[in-house]
C-alpha cells in the first residue's frame, strides 16, 4: 500500500517530455545552411584544382605559354 503511493506520486512529479523542442526549426535551418556553405565550397575547390590541373598538364607537355597573360595592363616606359 505503501508502495502504491509512493509511485503515484512520483508519476505525479514527472514532467511529461516534448518530443520536439521548440528550436528545431532553427537548428534545421543552421544544418541547411551548413550544407550549402560546403556545397558551395566544394565547387569552388573542384574549379581551382581543375584550373591548375590543367596549367600542369601544358607545362608537362613541354608547352613555354601556359599561363594566361593579362592585356588590359598598360606596358612600362
Amino acid at each position: 500500500m505503501v508502495a502504491a503511493v509512493l509511485t503515484n506520486m512520483l508519476m505525479i512529479n514527472r514532467q511529461p517530455e516534448d518530443p520536439e523542442p521548440p528550436d528545431s526549426r532553427r537548428k534545421a535551418l543552421l544544418a541547411l545552411l551548413f550544407v550549402v556553405v560546403l556545397v558551395v565550397g566544394g565547387l569552388l575547390l573542384t574549379q581551382v584544382l581543375r584550373h591548375m590541373s590543367q596549367l600542369q598538364d601544358c607545362v608537362m607537355s613541354g608547352r613555354t605559354n601556359c599561363a594566361p597573360i593579362d592585356s588590359n595592363t598598360t606596358a612600362r616606359p
